[in-house]
Formats: structure tokens, C-alpha cells, sequence
């Protein structure tokens, strides 16, 4: 079973399934969301299988489950896929993402028809692009699809996002495609100091080349760019706020929490291995900014009032701790860095997507248009309570070890660094539960009387646009939680979270629970990818007793 072809097919049956969504006859169009619904849980399955084919023990090659064909023989571009721990860990997230997304979708283009089949052959499109990311071992083949990811995040936010969506959308392919752009020079570039041949992009071939200081140099900035404005980090990050509050909940799921791993996943396979001096000329440098955005991006997040930009500034905060982790270059730092890119796609995932129920009941995304809601819906209070917690790295909850294991790992090698990433911690409390209580435990919401019967949110909530009377329902003993079922918002009722949406949730919530308490089998598989790095890297661990051995303890 392990000549099969394991992540061509991963990639392949999305594709398949975005043109049978894309191509259904009009009259079948309603059936687009349950159609791409059974081929993500499908490629799911086969990729489940798949990872029970990969191996963990010692003496295994670099990259398994691994596929090589020649493409284009005369430029030395060959069709090369593989993975390691990091990479298969990548790939599983996004698999389960996918569905998650998309049943978490399912009423987001409510008027169906093209428009919708539309909506949800993107979305599957850009797992297969997805896959292909985190499984090419030949660098041409991974910038085409680096590239690739562009096309449907570009469609699915300028035509499927909120009121700024053509300009979100832009701004994110300028930065992409700059940064792209850069790369692609450093690619041919690295190809003309390798040996050449039908297989001169491999990953292994350009792995270990006797370059000269100032070209390897230039090579890593060119790599560097690309996947620092990807991960997003300071000062390049300003596209991200923007691009993840116009999307869809879905699609800055898929934005943030799996092609922004991009970033920090070519950080380790490219620039760590395939220019390890520079990397360690640049570390001063990258350590500097990844402490900047660490610090920033938890301070811009206390000042949002809308959630959806709030949960994009704690990206970027939190990818400056991933960041700072990889160039610390410890074990330690290193299986933190790696198992923190999961565990956030798993956290972003669940912040974004509850934030998206809840502003599909208020019709807000503005936190101060809320108050009060705990009452009212206490499941949505509870999950959102759950991944808020999880994002504050609360032990128990799956963000703590990783975190802990990048301060833990930072501070063998760079002590002050880490001092002042703690302080993160304490922000991320404070932008967390400020949100919370601002939206689920805050004042009281004022009711307002409109002229068609119905009840809207007053003075500190939303008010109807038309037809408002004087009429104030403030009494000191009439709150939300006392408003009839009926009672509507915009016209939305307020209700909890339906039996999909709960299934989404607790998904998620399960998720974090697993990878909290009983993080081993990621770890696992991560620990010879990280060995494998370091051997590359050439880099002498200060302090090899705090790794992590394979049955996830400290030694």
C-alpha cells in the first residue's frame, strides 16, 4: 500500500469534486453544499489511511508516502511529492478544516444556483492546492501552487465577501504576488547553483549545495520575503487584517488558519534547510521581528472592536511566537513551533467560525453591539468561551504545550526574547476575556419597540433602521434573556446554536481537548522532522535534555 499514490489522490479528489459542484445542472444546484460536503469527508477518509501508511520509526527516509515523475525534464521540473511529520501533520489539519468549513458554510450564499455551486467548488479547489503546498518536494512545484492558492482565495473574497471585499481582495494578491514574484527569482536562481539535470528542483538535490556567502545570502531573503508576508509578519502583515474581516468565516478559516502555515512551513523546509549559514546570519534579525509582532499583534487586538479583525491581530501575534520558535533553533522550540502551526489552525478555526454564528444573529460584527448573550444562547456563550481559552493557552486546552514548549525552547538560546514574549500571554487574557464579557456577560441590552411589532437591540445594541418608536423596554428587570422566542434582530431570531452548527463546534472543541491532554501522536511525528532539520541546520541544541522524547515527556 505504500506505492499507491497516496497524496496524488488526496489531491485529485477535491478537484474531481469541485467540477462535478461546478457542473451540475441548474435544477440540481441546491445540492451543491451536500455534494462537496461528501467528497472533503471522503478525501478525509483516504487521508486518515493514508497516514496510517506513514512510519515513524528511526532509519526512515526524509519523505514517505513519496511520488517522483518527470514534468518537464528539460527545466528540471519534476512532478515530486512527499512528506514528513511536519508536513503529513499540515496536510491532516487542513483535511479536517475543509469539511468543518464547509458545513460551517452552508447558509453562506443563501440565494443558491450558480452563485453557491460557485462558493463551494472554490473551497474545493483550494484543498487539492492545498495539499499539493505541503506535499511538494520540488521547489518549482512548490512555488506553482504557492502561486496557485492565490486564484480561488482571490475569487472567494472579492466576489463572496462583505462591503470592503474588492479591495481586501486585491491587497492580498499585491502582497502574495510581490512576495511570490521575489521567490520565483530566488528559484531559478537556486537552480543555476545546483547540479542541474531531468531533477534539478528536488528538494534533496538543492539540499547541502557549497554556495558562495553572499549568494546563499540573497537566495534566503528572496525565500524569507515571500513566506514572512505569507505567515504574516510585522511590518508585512497589513493585508491580513483587512482580507480575513471581509471573507467569509470559511474562507479565513482556510486563509488563516491553513495557507498562512505556508509561511512558516517554507521557513523550515526551504530557508532552514537549504540555506543554513544564512539562516544563522539572519536569526538576530528574524528573532527582532518575530518579538515585534508578538507584541504588536496582542496590542492591536486589545484595541479592536470588531471581532473578526480581533482574531486576525491574535494571528499575528501568535505566528511571531511560531516564528520565534523555528529561528531559535532548539528541539525544544522547534517541535513547539511545528505542533503550535496545528493547534492554531485548530483555535483560529474554532474563534472565527463562532464569531460567524454570532454575527449571523446580530448582524454585527462590532463587539459593542453585543451584551448579554449568555443568557440567550449559552451553548454559543460556552464553545466561544472554550476557544477563547484556547487561544490564551489555558493548560488542558491544546495551544499550552506548544506555546510552552517555544518560550521553554526560546529561552535556552535567546532568554530575553522569551522574557518579553511572556508578556503576550498576559494580552492574550486580556484581549480574550474583554471580548467575552463586551459580547456574552456585558451590560444588559436596551429592547426597542419597532413599528412592525418586532423588537430590536437598543441604545448600546443595534437599533432598527426604520420604523423605531419611543418606546424603551428598560425596566431593571427585563433583560435579553427575557425576550419572547419570536422576538427578532434585523429580522434574524435570536436563537442558539442549531444541531449543524453544534456539530461543527464540538468537532473543534474535541480537537482541542485531544491535542490538550494527549498531544503524543502529533508529537510523534513530529520529532524526526525536527531532528532532520537541526542535522541540516548543523546547529548545536544548548540544551538537549529538554526535548521532547517520542512518548511526548521532557528527558
Amino acid at each position: 500500500m505504500t506505492d499507491f499514490p497516496w497524496l496524488t489522490t488526496l489531491g485529485v479528489i477535491p478537484l474531481v469534486g469541485a467540477a462535478v459542484v461546478a457542473l451540475l445542472p441548474k435544477g440540481a444546484s441546491r445540492n451543491a453544499r451536500p455534494v462537496a460536503l461528501a467528497f472533503a469527508l471522503i478525501t478525509l477518509v483516504v487521508g486518515i489511511v493514508a497516514a496510517t501508511q506513514f512510519k515513524t520509526g528511526g532509519g526512515q527516509p526524509q519523505f514517505q508516502l513519496a511520488e517522483t515523475h518527470s514534468w518537464i525534464p528539460q527545466f528540471g521540473v519534476s512532478y515530486a511529492v512527499g512528506v514528513d511529520g511536519m508536513a503529513l501533520t499540515l496536510i491532516l489539519m487542513s483535511l479536517v478544516l475543509v469539511p468543518v468549513s464547509l458545513l460551517a458554510a452552508w447558509n453562506d450564499i443563501p440565494e443558491g444556483g450558480r452563485r453557491q455551486q460557485s462558493y463551494f467548488a472554490l473551497l474545493l479547489v483550494l484543498e487539492t492546492f492545498m495539499v499539493g503546498v505541503f506535499a511538494a518536494t520540488d521547489v518549482f512545484l512548490f512555488y506553482v501552487f504557492f502561486e496557485a492558492m492565490l486564484i480561488p482565495v482571490y475569487f472567494l473574497i472579492g466576489m463572496f465577501g462583505g462591503p470592503r471585499r474588492q479591495y481586501a481582495a486585491v491587497k492580498f494578491l499585491l502582497f502574495s504576488l510581490f512576495g511570490g514574484l521575489i521567490m520565483l527569482v530566488a528559484v531559478i536562481a537556486l537552480y543555476q547553483q545546483g547540479p542541474g539535470g531531468d531533477h534539478g528542483f528536488l528538494v534533496s538535490t538543492l539540499t547541502g549545495l557549497h554556495l558562495s556567502q553572499g549568494t546563499e545570502r540573497l537566495l534566503f531573503v528572496g525565500f524569507f520575503l515571500a513566506f514572512a508576508i505569507k505567515a504574516p509578519m510585522w511590518p508585512v502583515h497589513t493585508w491580513l487584517p483587512d482580507a480575513a474581516t471581509e471573507a467569509k468565516p470559511a474562507v479565513a478559516v482556510l486563509l488563516v488558519g491553513v495557507l498562512d502555515k505556508v509561511g512558516t512551513f517554507g521557513m523550515i523546509r526551504f530557508c532552514l534547510q537549504l540555506f543554513p549559514d544564512a539562516s544563522k546570519w539572519a536569526t538576530p534579525v528574524v528573532i527582532i521581528l518575530a518579538v515585534i509582532s508578538i507584541i504588536y499583534g496582542a496590542i492591536a487586538a486589545v484595541g479592536q472592536n470588531d471581532m473578526m479583525r480581533l482574531i486576525a491581530y491574535t494571528s499575528v501575534s501568535h505566528f511571531g511566537l511560531i516564528v520565534l520558535g523555528i529561528f531559535a533553533v532548539t528541539q525544544t522550540s522547534m517541535v513547539g513551533s511545528q505542533l503550535y502551526m496545528i493547534n492554531h489552525g485548530i483555535t483560529t478555526a474554532a474563534l472565527f467560525l463562532f464569531a460567524g454564528f454570532l454575527i449571523m444573529r446580530g448582524k454585527s460584527k462590532n463587539i459593542t453591539d453585543y451584551g448579554g448573550w449568555q443568557r440567550t444562547t449559552p451553548v454559543l456563550a460556552g464553545v466561544t468561551l472554550t476557544a477563547g481559552l484556547s487561544a490564551l493557552s489555558l493548560p488542558g486546552l491544546n495551544s499550552f504545550i506548544s506555546e510552552f514548549l517555544v518560550l521553554v525552547g526560546t529561552f535556552e538560546r535567546y532568554p530575553v526574547a522569551a522574557g518579553i514574549s511572556v508578556v503576550a500571554v498576559v494580552l492574550a487574557a486580556l484581549y480574550i476575556l474583554l471580548m467575552y464579557k463586551n459580547i456574552f456577560t456585558g451590560p444588559k441590552q436596551q429592547l426597542v419597540a419597532a413599528a412592525d411589532g418586532t423588537l430590536a437591540l437598543g441604545d448600546n445594541g443595534i437599533r432598527p433602521s426604520t420604523g423605531v418608536t419611543d418606546t424603551l423596554f428598560d425596566e431593571p428587570e427585563t433583560d435579553i434573556a427575557d425576550i419572547p422566542a419570536e422576538a427578532k434582530v434585523r429580522g434574524s431570531a435570536i436563537r442558539d446554536l442549531n444541531l449543524r452548527e453544534r456539530v461543527v463546534a464540538g468537532v473543534l472543541i474535541a480537537l482541542m481537548l485531544v491535542l490538550g491532554f494527549f498531544p503524543k501522536p502529533a508529537l510523534d511525528l513530529l520529532r524526526p522532522a525536527v531532528t532532520s532539520t537541526l542535522q541540516h541546520v548543523n546547529v548545536h541544541d544548548p540544551a538537549p535534555h529538554a526535548g521532547v522524547t517520542t512518548d511526548g515527556s521532557s528527558k
